[in-house]
């Protein structure tokens, strides 16, 4: 997983958290990334220090990134009731997974076949480690890791 700096065509600054340099190319030709703040999807790259830590380091301090030349970007300020909304959109989200079919450990395996087009294209859910879920991501497929439901915790 790599954190990416990015900016829009109107200078909101964001980061994206992509599988790979190159899932962040393919979802940029494809219009899948917009601005958290305008929606545009005009989305550059911006350059940014690799942070690499040694066992005998300590982590180096980065300075604080410089914002734009004139007017500074607006920061996005979330809404009071945000967490209710969290709450309804992965209630949604576990609603939509009860209609998918359950592959269970088979997760994996059958996310790619969909993908390849081995398989037909249908919702699909189960489990997958948290090494198969990267996998999957690096190779471009798409999953979604909810956390479990509160009944599922006992």
């Amino acid at each position: 997983m790599i954190v990416l700096d990015l900016c829009c065509e109107h200078d909101h600054r964001f980061e994206g958290w992509f599988a790979s340099s190159e899932a962040f190319e393919m979802q940029q030709q494809a219009g899948q990334i917009s601005c958290p703040v305008c929606d545009s999807i005009q989305i550059r790259r911006l350059p940014s220090a690799p942070y690499v830590q040694t066992r005998s380091a300590a982590p180096a301090r980065l300075p604080a990134e410089l914002p734009p030349q004139g007017k500074p970007a607006e920061v996005p300020t979330l809404p009071a009731d945000a967490g209710a909304i969290l709450a309804q959109a992965i209630a949604a989200l576990r609603r939509m997974g009860k209609e998918a079919e359950d592959v269970g450990a088979r997760f994996p395996e059958e996310a790619r076949k969909i993908h390849y087009g081995e398989s037909e294209a249908r919702s699909i859910r189960g489990a997958a480690s948290a090494r198969e879920l990267g996998e999957l991501l690096d190779e471009g497929i798409m999953a979604l890791p909810l956390p479990p439901a509160e009944e599922d915790l006992h």
